[in-house]
């Protein structure tokens, strides 16, 4: 499932930095207006993390657009990753304007949430044709991009690690088992394991139908078999120098010295590089030992967008309001604040942007990376196989059975 880097590709990534899934809190932010009959009330969802950030937008948007309506925007913290859910609940009711998560594109559109955007052609011009590609549905754009660096690669220090250590991870292994320390990736979340298999000739993704999933990974013909994987898989879980935790216990690992290396996202970029100093670095993923061959290890890669009601009672303004929160110069601004890669390719061909650390990284494992199009029954499946291969196979199954039972989980209609 390789991708080739095309030309705005090369200006994009140019990106770093920032939380790939935020969390939901309480609060909300208001601007304190005399609410009557003529005035523009529109509901922005986004990150709490985002909060200062749109508090910013949102007051430069009102002074752009001073003496044209009296506003009252109301900013209401809500995850991307969990914002369709939250919307399908009362749709017409939900957020005039807000952030999601390029996955769930497809969702929207079909349950009407989202219409065609009206003035496409300078979004199209404006962005990169990647983060275009993950706001459109059947070539027609149905959200603007936000941004363009939802991807992970790998993190080292450079005080156990050279760069030829880096490109294979059974090397890192060793080096980290050597020094008493671990590597790490996370294998609860199928996001990730999708980079063992993504790179063999075994395939998995999302049906015409939008809902369900096709799935070869437990497949016996080809030069990298299922099982070929699987074990692949087993010998690194057996390893004394690795370890799977999530995104707080790689962090954790990182601060205090455990962990010298691990495969993880943008977003703990900056956690990272303060914690190691001048031994930080990154770099694309390694290769991996499986079936005999080196395998280069694949990606999933992902975008934020903005999306703007369907059913929002002041859709021209809330549109209007979409599209400054995505122009070229908050796209900016939200690299500043949160270090978030811009979709924008202006944006991201600015100099602050191209000097970030993570880019060179993010650079290289494009080529190797992938849109995320999967059904939910993929996640499942996936964590269960997962957590046998960690915990030693108590169940006794075979690799290929155990194989049969994740794919016939990742298909279920």
């Amino acid at each position: 499932m390789k991708r080739k880097i095309n030309v705005w590709l090369l200006a994009f990534l140019v990106a770093a930095l920032l939380p790939g899934c935020q969390r939901n809190s309480s609060g909300s932010l208001e601007e304190e207006q005399t609410a009557n009959s003529d005035t523009v009330n529109l509901t922005v969802w986004g990150a709490e993390e985002d909060e200062e950030l749109l508090r910013q937008i949102i007051d430069g948007f009102q002074a752009e657009y001073s003496g044209q309506a009296d506003f009252l925007i109301t900013y209401k913290p809500e995850s991307e990753s969990s914002c369709t859910n939250a919307l399908m609940a009362d749709l017409e009711q939900g957020a005039d304007v807000f952030a999601f998560a390029d996955d769930q594109l497809n969702t929207l559109v079909a349950a009407g949430a989202l219409e065609p955007i009206e003035n496409a052609s300078s979004v199209k011009e404006s962005n990169l044709p990647e983060a275009v590609l993950a706001a459109s549905v059947n070539n027609t754009l149905y959200a603007l991009p936000l941004t363009a660096d939802n991807g992970y690669f790998l993190y080292y220090n450079k005080q156990y690690f050279t760069e030829n250590d880096i490109t294979s991870f059974d090397k890192m292994l060793d080096i980290a088992a050597e020094n008493g320390k671990k590597v790490s990736m996370e294998w609860s979340s199928g996001w990730y394991v999708y980079s063992l298999f993504g790179n063999t000739g075994l395939t998995v993704g999302l049906n015409d139908d939008g809902i369900t999933n096709y799935c070869t990974w437990n497949s016996t013909d080809g030069d990298i078999k299922g099982t070929d994987v699987a074990q692949a898989m087993t010998n690194i879980a057996e390893h004394p120098g690795f370890i799977s935790t999530d995104d707080a216990g790689f962090l954790e690992g990182v601060k205090n010295g455990t962990i010298i290396a691990g495969i993880n996202g943008v977003w703990n970029s900056v956690a990272v590089e303060e914690a190691w100093g001048n031994g930080f670095g990154a770099a694309k993923l390694p290769s991996y030992t499986c079936g005999g061959q080196e395998i280069q290890m694949a990606s999933f890669s992902g975008y934020k967008l903005i999306g703007v009601n369907a059913y929002s009672e002041h859709r021209e303004w809330a549109a209007k309001l979409a599209e400054w929160i995505t122009n070229e110069e908050n796209q900016k601004l939200r690299f500043r604040i949160r270090g978030q890669g811009p979709s924008n390719i202006y944006a991201a061909a600015s100099e602050e942007v191209q000097n970030a650390p993570a880019i060179t990284a993010l650079l290289e494992q494009s080529e190797f990376s992938c849109l995320q199009r999967i059904g939910g029954n993929f996640w499942d499946p996936v964590a269960a196989f997962t957590e046998n291969i960690l915990a030693g196979n108590p169940s006794g199954q075979s690799l290929q059975e155990q194989l049969d039972t994740m794919a016939e989980g990742i298909i279920a209609p």
